[in-house]
C-alpha cells in the first residue's frame, strides 16, 4: 500500500475532517503540522500550487485537499489509489 502523507494545522476542520475520512477508512497517514513552517509551506505551494491545507499525498502523488479526497472515496477509488 502506499504511504499516506497529510500536511495540516491544528485549527483547520478540513484537515480535521480529512484525517476522520481516512481513518474511517482504515487508512494509516503520517501527519505534518506546517503551522509556523515557513520553509515547508513554500514546498506545498510549489509542489502542489495551493496554498491551503489539508495537502494529502499518496506516496509522491498529491491528490489535493479535503474535498479531493471525499471525491477519490465517493468514486470508490480510494483502494485502487492506494495501491491495496
Amino acid at each position: 500500500m502506499r504511504s499516506v502523507t497529510i500536511y495540516t494545522t491544528a485549527v483547520c476542520p478540513y484537515c480535521v475532517r480529512a484525517k476522520q475520512v481516512l481513518t474511517k477508512h482504515g487508512v494509516p497517514f503520517t501527519e505534518v503540522d506546517v503551522a509556523g513552517d515557513d520553509e515547508r509551506r513554500r514546498w506545498l505551494l510549489e509542489t502542489t500550487g495551493q496554498r491551503t491545507v489539508p495537502q494529502i499525498f499518496f506516496g509522491d502523488d498529491s491528490i489535493g485537499g479535503c474535498t479531493d479526497l471525499e471525491a477519490v472515496v465517493a468514486r470508490g477509488d480510494l483502494d485502487a489509489r492506494l495501491g491495496r
